[in-house]
Formats: C-alpha cells, sequence, structure tokens
C-alpha cells in the first residue's frame, strides 16, 4: 500500500514538474520584422522572439496565434489569449481598454510615397493615405489631417501593393517598418519628418493584456526588466534592427 501511495505521490509530483504556464498571444502577422509568416508557414519576427524569451524566463511555454490587428483588443477583452504582442502604441485610448506592460520599443510614425510631387506633409491634402485598419496611424489622419483621405487596409502589404499600382498616394505606418521598405526600393522616400505626436506616437510599444490579468501583468513587466538587464534583449534587438 505504502509503494502505491509513493507511485501516486511522485506521479502528482512529476506532471507539475513538467506542466507549463501557457500563454497564448495573438499579433497580426504581416508586420515585418515585427512579425510575419515565414515560407514554411511559421510565426517569426522581433515580437515572436521577445515574447519567446519572455516566456523561458517565466519558465512558461508560448503559442502564437495570427489575428486581425482590429480584432486584437476585443479578443483580449473577451478572454480569447492571454495577451497581445503586435506593435500596440501604447495610448491614453487603448489604456482605458486593456493594461499594458512597460514599453519595450521606441517608436515614430512616418509617411512614404513614389511620387516626385509628394514633399511635404502639407502636400498630402487631398490625397489617399494608406493606413492599417484600427491603428493609431488611422486615428491620427482621422484626427488631425481632416483634409486626408485615410484608406483603411487590413495589412500593410495590401496597402504597399496599392501604392505601387497608383490606388493610393501614400502610406503612413511605423518608421521601424518604413525603412526596411525605403531600404529594398530606391523609388521610395520619405515625405517630411517623423510624427512624434506623444498623444499618438512616442509613447513606445506595449504588450496589451486584459485589465484584470494583473498577475501576468507583472509577470511580464519583470521579465522584460530582466532581459534587459541581463542583455538578451539587446542580443534581439540587434538580429532584426542592428547595423
Amino acid at each position: 500500500m505504502k509503494k502505491l501511495i509513493c507511485a501516486a505521490l511522485f506521479g502528482l509530483i512529476s506532471t507539475q514538474v513538467v506542466a507549463k504556464q501557457v500563454i497564448k498571444f495573438e499579433m497580426e502577422a504581416t508586420y515585418a520584422p515585427f512579425e510575419y509568416v515565414n515560407k514554411n508557414n511559421e510565426i517569426k519576427g522581433f515580437d515572436v522572439d521577445l515574447a519567446n524569451a519572455l516566456c523561458q524566463e517565466l519558465n512558461a511555454q508560448c503559442s502564437f496565434h495570427n489575428v486581425p490587428f482590429d480584432s486584437l483588443i476585443p479578443a483580449l477583452k473577451f478572454h480569447r489569449y492571454d495577451a497581445a504582442i503586435s506593435a500596440i502604441d501604447i495610448t491614453e485610448a487603448r489604456s482605458k481598454q486593456v493594461s499594458f506592460t512597460q514599453p519595450y520599443y521606441e517608436n515614430a510614425a512616418a509617411f512614404v510615397t513614389l511620387s516626385d510631387n509628394l514633399k511635404s506633409q502639407q502636400s498630402l491634402k487631398d490625397k489617399r493615405v494608406g493606413v492599417q485598419n484600427g491603428t493609431t496611424h488611422q486615428r491620427y489622419l482621422l484626427e488631425q489631417m481632416p483634409g486626408v483621405t485615410a484608406v483603411p487596409y487590413a495589412s500593410y502589404l495590401d496597402a504597399f501593393n496599392d501604392l505601387k499600382t497608383g490606388r493610393i498616394d501614400a502610406i503612413f505606418s511605423d518608421t521601424a517598418i518604413l525603412a526596411d521598405w525605403v531600404k529594398k526600393d530606391s523609388k521610395l522616400h520619405y515625405i517630411g519628418k517623423p510624427v512624434t505626436n506623444p498623444s499618438y506616437f512616442g509613447n513606445g510599444f506595449g504588450i496589451a493584456v486584459n485589465k484584470s490579468n494583473t498577475k501576468l501583468l507583472a509577470q511580464l513587466n519583470q521579465a522584460l526588466s530582466t532581459i534587459k538587464e541581463n542583455g538578451q534583449y539587446q542580443i534581439i534587438y540587434n538580429k532584426y534592427f542592428g547595423s
């Protein structure tokens, strides 16, 4: 009988040791280099590597789920996923709906075009500018540049295709994304200076969680602090953004 009890206890302990916390991350995976789907249909990118580093620090297991950008916050509010990591700007409006970790990436926004006639942001009046639906970029155009027609897209890849065919005049997105595009296409150029309006941009990207999930928020913040201190964050950053 003692042997049976000991065996049962050992099995229970073994199960507890093996079982790991699973953190379900959602992201909109058409936003390289932050998140994208590779030729093997795997979600990769800076945010993925960062999340994996956080999970390793927390002795947890990550799972990644491709979700439309404008569905990220609603999905969190309905507890469909645990966290959203998808180059999400920390804004006052979003912070009323979800909780954000400390910023993990500093950012700004910019306009790009293929047109030689667009040299300043003032020249965008009466023009069509592509943005991703549900983003801070879309809200900025609607609230701060009413003379511009904001054209929403499910992904920036679709917007870029329309820019090349002349259906839109410019694209408004994050500088980290656009820098890679400009590097690859010599005809693409910036319009004016980056936009850093603190009501919309410049607060950094954060990982979002449901407001009730204070435990996970604290875990992620602690793990972020740890990987920044031990150099793991810098290694990941250099992989995607280093010169």
